[in-house]
């Protein structure tokens, strides 16, 4: 089986061509953005010598290299999507790419495996803590969600449609914030970091839905490999997750002293009123940096169920506990922080992130 990894230069991505490799393929095809460093990609070449591992650069939001990428593949592993930048450049990358990609393979049977987010629920309805199952629906105002999640929602719509009408094999794995690079953030879901203070938003208590990087590439590749996952939609979460308090505290102990000015729910849906008033009143001069609707989704404090993963048969690779403690004993580089002018394009895109 001919298999294609997009974005397999990516935090994510490498993890996957990685896990592939140890269970066994030996023709991949990774699409490389040109200029992407794929140093990594060819330490795994390395390494498995006796497989087939083929770098493509390429664009998926150009017609031509979307029909090269796809051109003999059986299955697909979809992770390419766009992470930061104005809300037209995420659109690009994650929703024409998407577009393209299923322009490029119409017509065949080429199996897809999905890369989405649990960003993608609405969860606006729920009581904040509320469990999310996958048979929650999409969140239905994406235009009130941040530019990164409204273009994930529209990509995943994008694929499940596809699905239907083609009768397609497609499987979506939903994952949480990624993390597993040794160089510990603060995730948009606790709230941005100021030069040396944190905004926190929502509970201590909440537990932080993280997925270990290792674990995430595991069950995207256990999902691409059952044909009973085909239809099915799975998120991904690691079991035995931290409260905020505990990660913060972990962050401060180990990578850098933060000041933290907490807002509880009720509050942090207050101050985003305001927030929304103030923008309406100065006629949108001001970015909408807080609103009520996405600090309700974000901050609500939900629990992700990922018993469903477990039942297909997904183990973690790496314990919460272990994760944790090579996330915060490794030095790290520069700490990651959020500037507020920038906040909502980069709030969940530090190095523990929602892909």
């Amino acid at each position: 089986m001919r298999v294609l990894v997009t974005g397999a230069a990516g935090f994510l991505g490498r993890w996957v061509v990685e896990r592939l490799l140890a269970r066994g393929s030996d023709d991949i095809r990774c699409l490389v953005r040109p200029h992407s460093d794929h140093s990594v990609l060819q330490d795994l070449a390395q390494r498995f010598p006796q497989a087939r591992l083929e770098c493509m650069g390429g664009n998926l939001t150009a017609p031509d290299d979307a029909r090269r990428a796809v051109e003999g593949i059986d299955l697909i592993y979809h992770l390419a999507g766009g992470m930061r930048g104005l809300p037209a450049t995420l659109f690009l990358n994650t929703v024409v790419a998407s577009q393209r990609l299923l322009d490029a393979i119409r017509g065949t049977n080429t199996r897809v495996v999905l890369v989405s987010s649990v960003g993608v629920y609405g969860g606006y309805d729920l009581q904040p803590g509320g469990k999310v199952e996958e048979s929650a629906s999409l969140d239905p105002h994406p235009h009130k969600r941040s530019a990164y999640f409204h273009a994930k929602i529209w990509q995943e719509k994008l694929f499940l449609q596809e699905a239907e009408k083609s009768h397609r094999e497609l499987v979506v794995l939903r994952p949480g914030v990624l993390y597993g690079s040794g160089q510990p953030g603060i995730p948009g879901r606790i709230g941005p970091v100021i030069g040396s203070v944190l905004l926190q938003f929502g509970g201590n208590r909440s537990l932080l839905p993280l997925s270990h990087v290792k674990n995430c590439a595991e069950a995207v590749i256990l999902a691409g490999g059952k044909r009973e996952a085909s239809g099915q939609a799975y998120n991904v979460v690691d079991d035995n997750l931290p409260t905020v308090r505990r990660y913060v505290s972990e962050y401060r102990q180990h990578v850098k002293k933060l000041h933290t000015v907490h807002f509880p729910v009720p509050a942090g849906l207050l101050l985003s009123r305001l927030a929304e008033a103030y923008r309406r009143k100065s006629q949108g001069q001001i970015p909408a940096i807080l609103t009520e609707y996405e600090s309700r989704v974000l901050w609500g404090g939900f629990r992700f169920d990922n018993q469903k993963i477990k039942n297909l048969g997904w183990t973690q690779l790496v314990s919460t506990e272990e994760g944790l403690r090579q996330e915060f004993h490794t030095p790290p580089s520069l700490p990651q922080t959020t500037p507020l002018a920038s906040f909502w394009s980069t709030l969940s895109f530090s190095k523990a992130r929602e892909p």
